[in-house]
């Protein structure tokens, strides 16, 4: 969800994974890539998708 909303991912340490987007809207997700993500993290997913669309608009 967040490469396809423009975020790039920028690397992290251990099993944290770094997102940006060019709008200065940047999120740190922890576990590996492939595993499901815990409720609290798609909520933060979501509202930085949304802060982006907000900033686009």
């Amino acid at each position: 969800m967040l490469n396809k909303a423009g975020f790039t991912d920028r690397d992290g340490k251990g099993n944290h994974r770094n997102f940006k987007h060019s709008a200065g809207v940047s999120i740190t997700i922890s576990g590996n890539p492939g595993t499901d993500a815990k409720k609290y993290q798609e909520r933060s997913v979501e509202t930085a998708i949304c802060e982006v669309n907000n900033e686009i608009k």
